[in-house]
């Protein structure tokens, strides 16, 4: 309790998260074994209310008086993150649900080889980049409201832009290791797994 007393953001963090997957359950429990897609519907349009509530208490804990830390940054990058993951993650566990329990097509797998693996890097990329703009710009709100005295306030500026520099180096590594890596060696697949119009167009062996 003293924890959370002490650190109310990252509290709610968690409890944002938690309730994201409840909310989660409950609307494919609703869909698939209750049949009540109105309700299903309903209870994942809670979903982005997580995210505004958890904003309006970021940025109206600093309005308070609290000074900026590590709670503060840790919940502008989870906002980024579920503004960019969070419907995926959604379509993701429905289109699971569904196969799994209700008949229906399996979902899509990520590509692997070839052209079809690099645009979906970029893609994801995408997405992180997306995640990145939208945490950055709440840290940048943060930086705005932060106040106190010329040392406390520099203290702030410190913590909140410390948080930047991680989400920054997130995206730089995610971009090298992902769609610049995929893009500059795509992977080929076995032969055994080639189309035979891939096999057709692949340069002849030598020797």
């Amino acid at each position: 309790m003293d924890a959370i007393r002490d650190n109310p953001v990252a509290a709610l963090v968690v409890a944002c998260e938690v309730a994201f997957w409840v909310f989660l359950l409950a609307a494919v429990v609703a869909r698939y074994a209750l049949h009540l897609r109105r309700t299903s519907m309903i209870l994942l349009l809670c979903e982005p209310l997580l995210e505004v509530v958890l904003l309006a208490a970021t940025v109206g804990d600093l309005m308070r008086g609290s000074e900026a830390s590590w709670t503060h940054g840790l919940a502008a990058l989870y906002l980024g993150f579920t503004v960019a993951f969070g419907r995926r993650t959604v379509h993701a566990v429905d289109a699971w649900v569904a196969h799994r329990f209700a008949g229906g097509p399996p979902p899509p797998r990520a590509p692997r080889y070839g052209s079809a693996k690099v645009r979906h890097e970029w893609a994801l990329w995408g997405r992180v980049l997306l995640a990145w703009t939208v945490a950055v710009a709440i840290l940048g709100v943060l930086l705005l409201i932060a106040d106190g005295s010329d040392e406390t306030a520099e203290q702030q500026r410190a913590v909140l832009l410390g948080w930047g520099g991680r989400a920054s180096m997130v995206l730089l590594i995610w971009f090298v290791a992902g769609p610049l890596w995929t893009s500059i060696a795509p992977p080929r697949a076995p032969a055994d797994e080639r189309r035979p119009h891939d096999q057709e167009d692949a340069p002849p062996a030598r020797g």
